[in-house]
């Protein structure tokens, strides 16, 4: 059986939808902090079961049966890895043929403040003994799409990347390779960097939103602490306005750019193009 973890989120429903048009739904495990916010994935078939990463009796009797866990990563940054190491443990009582995790695109180089809390996940997966497969995800196109809407009532996009190139991606195209690497044999010890196929600044993505709706957009870029503030008065919590302003700089120092398409290559088509992500936003 394989368990998805962090099922009721974003990417880990996505990844579930993916393996549904292969894999029975009685071999697919939802392993979710609140069973009831995936009702409609048990009605469908998917086997459901209570998990906390806090909680190891729950990781426990989430894996029993596992052959293959997929460890989406917290999404309590600063509380990431002690939760991540419970999932280990828990993956390696179970004895599972092979345990994925999401880690973050370039995790041992990044300059990303993200990438602290992955590097130390990879070395703890390293040091299990398990069988393991990491893929490091880049940036998610949704991270600035979801900038549209102020975008489109100001007529600027704010940020703080520069002219740095970002090889973003869809959820649904991590999703997509997730799933390739759960159902694919002969996974363990692999590394895959994923990354969108086409780079872009954030000028080139002004100017595609630009074309897309109708409305001039403007991209004016920021020092790091003015961004983070911008972010801050748009009523974003503190710690989410400097991840993302940390991680807009970080683009500024190629952090979120890769051109090796091995996201492509694993999903067997090419990723979603940034104009399609656009126009579904809008």
């Amino acid at each position: 059986m394989i368990v998805i973890t962090g099922a009721s989120g974003q990417l880990g429903r996505l990844v579930i939808e993916e393996l549904l048009t292969s894999v029975p739904a009685n071999q697919i495990i939802a392993a979710v902090r609140t069973p009831a916010k995936v009702a409609d994935l048990a009605a469908r078939g998917v086997v459901v079961r209570q998990a906390d990463y806090t909680q190891p009796a729950t990781l426990d009797a989430a894996f029993a049966g596992a052959t293959q866990i997929l460890l989406i990563s917290s999404s309590e940054v600063g509380q990431r890895l002690p939760q991540h190491q419970n999932v280990i443990a828990a993956a390696k009582r179970a004895n599972v043929s092979l345990l994925a995790y999401t880690s973050l695109l370039h995790a041992d180089t990044s300059p990303l403040g993200l990438a602290a809390e992955h590097v130390a996940t990879e070395q703890a997966l390293k040091a299990s003994g398990l069988p393991y497969a990491i893929l490091r995800n880049g940036w998610y196109t949704e991270n600035y799409t979801a900038s549209i809407p102020p975008a489109l009532q100001y007529g600027v996009l704010l940020g703080s990347a520069g002219d740095g190139k970002i090889a973003s991606a869809t959820r649904s195209d991590y999703a997509a390779a997730a799933a390739a690497v759960l159902r694919t044999p002969n996974q363990a010890g692999k590394v895959y960097e994923l990354a969108g196929d086409t780079a872009y600044t954030l000028t080139e993505f002004a100017a595609e939103l630009t074309r897309l709706s109708g409305k001039a957009i403007a991209y004016e870029n920021l020092p790091q602490a003015d961004y983070a503030k911008a972010l801050l008065d748009a009523g974003l919590p503190d710690f989410l306005a400097d991840l993302l302003a940390d991680s807009d700089t970080g683009a500024s120092k190629g952090a979120l750019f890769d051109d090796s398409h091995q996201l492509s290559q694993l999903i067997g088509r090419p990723t979603t193009p940034l104009a399609t992500a656009i126009a579904a936003a809008l």
